[in-house]
């Protein structure tokens, strides 16, 4: 029987709201999840990913307002402090309650050049400070065209996760996000991110860390998610939630979404 994991379904705002807009939509997200979040208990989990600006302001609607969503970041340094202007720590987000960090999403990697080493010191950086690092990998059209999603996932996966104790890996969440997908409105189909998430993210995790630690991982998909979308790719084992762009910044629209995802 298949292992039963929390759903997660986050949000990710990118670089949209300004704080009073961000105060305003989570409030909102927060009344329309309401029943379904007390429905759906513990077995499931919705976050969202503000920019830097807004995590203040979310955090106090959260807090203030009792709201069951989970508070997370887009990106931090792998240092804990020092001279790196514009830039933010895992310990400053963790002492805002942040819960999750996304580490390594491919506009990270493609816009801003981030290597899989300096994916894998961010991971360190967000687990050293009590935080769960959501680890993105996907591949590129061209990558895929030429028959080489498994290679260059497994390969983002392993050297993401390296010096990584299996037991801080069993806490994780691994994102696969196919960067054709992202922003295109093209979907992979829920067959083919099953098997991506099983054969080249569950089946390697297994291989590297054991079958235990790989069956408490949660992995995610994300790229042009949506209400109409969800439901299928839900359905299929290895997929235990999704990483939203576009989707998440409406509450109406993502508040349809989780709701489609856990049949609500």
């Amino acid at each position: 029987m298949p292992t039963k994991r929390v759903t997660l379904i986050s949000g990710n705002w990118k670089m949209n709201h300004n704080h009073f807009e961000a105060i305003q939509c989570i409030q909102k997200l927060g009344y329309l999840l309401k029943d379904t979040l007390k429905e759906h208990g513990q077995a499931l989990e919705v976050t969202v990913h503000p920019p830097f600006t807004d995590i203040r302001s979310v955090q106090t609607s959260l807090e203030s307002d009792n709201i069951r969503i989970g508070l997370g970041a887009q990106n931090c340094n792998a240092e804990p402090k020092g001279a790196f202007t514009g830039e933010v720590s895992a310990p400053m987000l963790a002492k805002l309650n942040v819960q999750y960090v996304i580490v390594g999403h491919s506009e990270r990697r493609e816009l801003f050049g981030e290597t899989d080493e300096v994916v894998n010191a961010k991971v360190k950086a967000v687990l050293a400070s009590a935080m769960t690092p959501i680890l993105c990998v996907g591949e590129t059209l061209a990558e895929r065209d030429a028959g080489e999603t498994g290679s260059k996932v497994a390969g983002q996966v392993l050297a993401g996760l390296d010096g990584v104790t299996a037991e801080q890996v069993a806490s994780m969440v691994v994102a696969y996000e196919p960067i054709w997908a992202i922003g295109t409105g093209k979907v992979a189909t829920s067959d083919e991110a099953q098997q991506v998430c099983g054969d080249h993210v569950r089946a390697v995790l297994a291989e590297k860390f054991g079958t235990e630690v790989a069956q408490a991982v949660r992995i995610q998909y994300g790229g042009s998610v949506k209400a109409d979308n969800i439901a299928e790719l839900m359905a299929k084992p290895d997929i235990d939630g999704a990483l939203v762009g576009g989707a998440s910044l409406d509450p109406d629209d993502f508040a349809a979404l989780v709701q489609g995802a856990v049949g609500s």
